[in-house]
């Protein structure tokens, strides 16, 4: 389960819920293989949905009812809590603490094009493009409240049969620990992809896990899911949480809502944007894919011809020639909008996203400006984390600092401290 939400709530098997609904169970488990709906685990392993969601989805997507959440740009009241960040980006989590009340200390980033963007967007923010191996972080010692990280998972090294500190050493997220080993703030957050959970059969993770504890952290993990903490996006980012032992409660993590942002409340009027285009012979397969469709929507003899020798291949290709739906979350945006692999078609236009619909999706406003060439564009804001993802876990560092726990947005931890697939996966 994963933030207690369901406790309290109407639950019901995938099968109990088609009865009740009048629909048959294949599309319940469509659902949620879509991320258009939640379920949690029971003992026996078996998927258990909550009546009222699946209720929800039933009228929107069975009825034709629009249904679902707004596109906003979440914000709450300034605090005097301060963060530094290391690996930045082009600012997704730093806009998603200033919304959420955090206030920038120091933004750390290599990549000269999101530095620029940095100080383009937050020009009273201090924004270094350095390797953050060169900076000496004795000088915020107790001196800030938050040290966070998007730190890239490079390879991991075991040589050694000890976990720790000593076995970070060349990687980035070693740089993470230092920063917090010198700065001893009072909560540490990382955040990556979800493939770091299974890393080397978990072992990477475990480490990490370990090496904050030895910096004197109690450490929690989870798995969160930005369709459902207001980002009209599929997307999964693994949060890491080190709270300072003198925090009496575990770390507070965002509850899911029960609601998705489709594409259409996303892109309703967005202003006009350079991007990519379909070269003549893409676009002519491309005008003939419905929204939310894919190449198995052309002719056979299309299929044939425009897939190649990957028509032969097992599994569904699904990002292949893959057009958006109107009214679902977008999937999750890569680096570039036209490649093969994964294709992130206009809903109804026949080309890629443009940029500024690729910041919408991201939750960035529309006064967020780039730097760069318009292929950095795509690449910065494919990289961020969506901004109100970033909120929605500003808020929750807000309330563990504060001590209040709003039992309403927030869930607290179960209490462990050891990562697990079971127990962090949004299931």
């Amino acid at each position: 389960m994963i933030d207690g939400n369901f406790q309290t709530e109407q639950l019901a098997s995938v099968f109990e819920a088609a009865k009740v609904l009048n629909t048959s169970p294949d599309t319940i488990r469509r659902w949620e293989k879509k991320g258009l709906i939640k379920c949690e685990r029971n003992g026996n392993g078996h998927r258990l949905f909550r009546m009222e969601e699946l209720q929800r989805t039933n009228q929107k997507y069975l009825g034709g009812e629009t249904g679902g959440g707004k596109f906003q740009i979440l914000k709450s009241k300034p605090t005097d809590y301060s963060v530094i960040e290391l690996f930045a980006g082009c600012g997704g989590l730093a806009l998603g603490f200033k919304n959420a009340g955090l206030r920038a200390e120091l933004l750390v980033e290599i990549d000269k094009d999101c530095v620029a963007t940095l100080k383009k967007n937050l020009p009273n923010v201090r924004s270094e493009c350095t390797d953050v191996a060169k900076i000496d972080f004795r000088p915020w010692k107790n001196k800030v409240d938050i040290v966070s990280g998007g730190f890239p998972c490079q390879a991991f090294s075991y040589a050694g049969q000890g976990r720790g500190f000593g076995e970070t050493r060349g990687t980035l997220f070693f740089q993470f620990a230092r920063c917090v080993e010198e700065v001893r703030p009072k909560i540490a957050v990382g955040e990556n992809v979800r493939g770091l959970l299974m890393h080397d059969g978990g072992r990477t993770l475990e480490t990490m896990v370990k090496t904050l504890e030895d910096l004197g952290y109690n450490v929690y993990t989870r798995l969160l899911r930005a369709q459902f903490l207001d980002v009209p996006q599929k997307r999964e980012r693994l949060f890491i949480i080190a709270l300072d032992k003198s925090f009496s409660h575990p770390a507070f993590f965002p509850k899911e809502r029960d609601y998705t942002v489709s594409m259409r409340e996303a892109l309703a009027n967005c202003p006009p944007a350079p991007g990519q285009k379909y070269p003549e012979k893409k676009a002519k397969i491309m005008a003939l894919i419905p929204p939310g469709g894919y190449w198995r929507d052309l002719p056979l003899e299309l299929q044939q011809s425009y897939m190649g020798a990957s028509f032969y291949h097992e599994g569904g290709r699904t990002g292949m020639a893959r057009r958006l739906s109107w009214d679902e979350p977008s999937l999750t945006l890569t680096c570039n909008p036209a490649q093969k692999q994964t294709e992130r078609g206009h809903p109804k236009e026949n080309r890629p996203l443009n940029v500024r619909e690729y910041a919408r999706i991201q939750t960035f406003p529309d006064r967020w400006q780039f730097s760069g060439s318009i292929s950095s564009h795509y690449r910065q804001i494919g990289n961020a984390v969506p901004v109100n993802l970033g909120y929605h876990v500003g808020r929750c560092l807000i309330a563990m600092l504060d001590g209040k726990l709003d039992q309403k947005t927030m869930a607290m931890h179960s209490g462990k401290t050891k990562p697990s697939l079971q127990s962090d996966l949004a299931l």
